[in-house]
Formats: structure tokens, C-alpha cells, sequence
């Protein structure tokens, strides 16, 4: 029987285009959007423990152990199978290459693996909807990554249909700054009425489709990511992913990619990390979960 699970991706997602609809009677949003999943991320590293107990052995600055997802993801796990993890706990390691506060989800995708991973790896036998169930306890993201695939969702996020995205590169840009979603969306500057789209409208429409309701907000109370959107924009349809702070712009070829990506590590100001990534299907991990 295995007992360690390791080089386990955790992928970047990007929101394509994300749009607030509405708000229900509790405060949250309504929204629709397009996750993108890509070839670039965090990476996790699994050992069982027959004690029990789940330890980050990771330092990660500024996100204390015990409120981090990928414990509380792995906690949860066996509290919704106590029986066959009573004595099953987990040693987790993680690479950390995704930004806090940037809007690729790099927590929620974490988190994501951490129950995938830890599945597999304590034989629980659930499935991808109670994973997904589970992962929606933890974040509205959360159940993206588990369903594994480019998404069109609605919702809070979690509400999902599988859809085809175009095969292309994506230059990204870290601006320096991190976005606290609490605050994008509490701005009353922030448009929650955009009319409905329907995923046949994404289907049919070029990269250019759709808009992030966020952007101006977040490019209002950070102009660094504004400057990020403005300096993209001269190559094509630069836009911020999620509540911010990261920005990026498609490429239909590597080597375009690669022009821009070598233009903005020596143009660009100093604070800023910028990286390519390919556009992928599906999650590394899929073949974990059954159906």
C-alpha cells in the first residue's frame, strides 16, 4: 500500500471572463465566469502518518498552519470519513509558486489537491461530487478545480458545465500588489447587475468575449494593476483574473508569448513577476478521482 503521494500539481486557473449578476438575501454574489485551468502552479507532497495527525511541514509566511486549506481540506476529509481515517493523518509539503491575493486560486487549488490527493492516498472512497461537496465548504473554488476541467460557472462558482476553451499561451503578470477579494466586492462602486450570458454565447465568441466587473474596481484601489492592464493591452486583450491582482493576455502561439514575456521582465517595473503558461484540459490529477 503507498504511502507517500508526491509531485502533486496544484494548477493556476484564470477567469476568462467574470461577470456579477446579482446578489442573494445572504451577501453573496452572483456571478458567471469561465475557468481556465493552466500548466503552472503550486506543488504538494504527501506522506501517510498512522497517528492521525495532519502536519503542514511546509513554512508558508503569513499563512499560519492551522488556518491554512490544505490543513483544513485535509481535516475535513476525515471528518466525512471518520471510520476509514481514524488513524490515517498526512506529513504535507508544498512548493509554493502561486501568489496570495492574485486571483488564480491558488489556495483553493491547494485545497483541491489536498482532498484529491489524500483520497486516493487513505483509500475513502469518495467520489468527485462529494469531493466537490466538500471542497465548496472551504471555498467557492474549490469545486472547480475537484470537477477538473475547463468550466463554465455560475452561481457562487460552483455551479458547473464542462466547456472547451481555445489552445493558446497566456503571458501573466504579477503587478506586486495583492487584492483582497473582501474588498473588491464590498466597493459600492461595483457593478452587480450585468446582464446574464449563456455558455452557447462563450462557445461561439473569440478570446475576446465578455469583461471582468471587478477590473475597475480593483484597478481604482490598486493602479499598479492598472498599469499591469495598460501595458498588456498593447499586445491584445488584456484583462485581470478573478478579484485581482493578477493580469494576463492569450497568445495564440509559444514564441508570441515569449516576445511579450521577454518584454516585460526588461521594460516592466522591478516589483513585477511575470511568467507564461499553457492553456490545458484538464486537471493533472483527474485520473485520481473516479466518477
Amino acid at each position: 500500500m503507498a504511502t507517500t503521494l508526491n509531485n502533486c500539481p496544484a494548477p493556476a486557473k484564470l477567469n476568462l471572463f467574470l461577470h456579477v449578476t446579482g446578489r442573494r438575501p445572504d451577501g453573496y454574489h452572483l456571478l458567471q465566469t469561465v475557468f481556465q485551468l493552466l500548466d503552472h502552479g503550486d506543488m504538494l507532497h504527501f506522506t501517510a502518518r498512522d497517528d492521525g495527525e495532519v502536519r503542514r511541514i511546509t513554512n508558508v509566511p503569513g499563512v499560519p498552519e492551522d488556518s491554512d486549506l490544505i490543513v483544513r481540506a485535509a481535516k475535513l476529509l476525515k471528518s466525512a470519513a471518520p471510520q476509514q481515517t481514524v488513524h490515517q493523518g498526512a506529513d504535507i509539503a508544498i512548493d509554493k509558486r502561486l501568489p496570495m491575493g492574485g486571483g488564480l486560486g491558488g489556495g483553493s487549488s491547494d485545497a483541491a489537491t489536498t482532498l484529491i490527493a489524500l483520497n486516493h492516498l487513505w483509500h475513502t472512497g469518495l467520489t468527485r461530487n462529494e469531493l466537490m461537496k466538500l471542497g465548496l465548504q472551504l471555498g467557492a473554488d474549490v469545486p472547480f478545480f475537484i470537477f477538473g476541467q475547463n468550466a463554465f460557472a455560475e452561481g457562487v462558482g460552483e455551479d458547473l458545465v464542462a466547456v472547451d476553451t481555445p489552445e493558446c499561451w497566456y503571458v501573466v503578470i504579477e503587478p506586486g500588489v495583492s487584492a483582497p477579494t473582501a474588498a473588491i466586492f464590498s466597493d459600492p462602486g461595483l457593478t452587480r447587475n450585468t446582464n446574464p450570458v449563456r455558455i452557447s454565447d462563450f462557445s461561439k465568441a473569440s478570446n475576446c468575449f465578455g469583461k471582468n466587473d471587478l477590473q475597475v474596481v480593483a484597478t481604482r484601489l490598486f493602479p499598479p494593476i492598472e498599469q499591469a492592464v495598460e501595458w498588456l493591452s498593447q499586445f491584445g486583450d488584456a484583462r485581470m483574473t478573478g478579484s485581482g491582482a493578477c493580469v494576463f493576455c492569450a497568445f495564440g502561439q509559444e514564441h508570441e508569448a515569449d516576445k511579450v514575456l521577454k518584454a516585460a521582465r526588461e521594460t516592466g517595473p522591478a516589483q513585477w513577476k511575470a511568467w507564461k503558461a499553457k492553456a490545458i484540459e484538464r486537471h493533472p490529477l483527474s485520473h485520481l478521482i473516479g466518477s
